[in-house]
């Protein structure tokens, strides 16, 4: 989070300095999705650390998950969906339960209203969620998922760990 924030704020610096226009409300809409994506990976990893017995199985585990999240992504997703005759909701519903793509959405979203970069998977988006439902969902899904994910590893932990 960051290095990624710190990057934004120099960004930020250096235009006002140029003395260019500032977008607020981008500026606060990519910090909300970049902590609320901080968050959800914060969430599974408590619960991947509650569950592995040692640090080797942990980060493992942490990193099948992060593979797993990738191969979701845009491309796979189509490619898949292609070779099973998947219905186009179905892949897109996949896609929309996938935080990292989710992130890569929304924060194509705030410079491409339309979602043209997407292709057709933007309609079925954009007819379930209008753009501010999607950039609610956007800001909710993640943290909900992370705390989730937190709330199950607590739970686990304290009834193995604690007395």
């Amino acid at each position: 989070f960051l290095p990624v924030f710190l990057a934004m704020v120099g960004a930020i610096v250096w235009g006002v300095v140029k003395g260019a226009d500032i977008p607020w409300d981008i500026l606060t809409y990519y910090t909300g999705l970049l902590m609320v994506l901080a968050w959800c990976f914060l969430g599974i990893a408590m619960l991947i650390s509650t569950i592995a017995r040692s640090s080797d199985v942990a980060q493992g585990a942490a990193f099948v998950v992060w593979l797993t999240l990738l191969l979701f992504l845009d491309l796979i997703l189509l490619g898949i969906m292609i070779q099973e005759h998947l219905p186009p909701e179905s892949a897109v519903a996949i896609a929309l339960a996938n935080p990292m793509q989710v992130f890569r959405t929304a924060s194509m979203m705030l410079f491409d209203p339309q979602l043209v970069l997407l292709g057709p998977s933007a309609y079925v988006i954009l007819d379930n969620f209008g753009q501010t439902g999607y950039i609610v969902y956007a800001l909710l899904y993640p943290a909900l998922l992370g705390t989730l994910c937190a709330s199950i590893g607590y739970f686990l932990f304290r009834r193995s760990d604690l007395p």
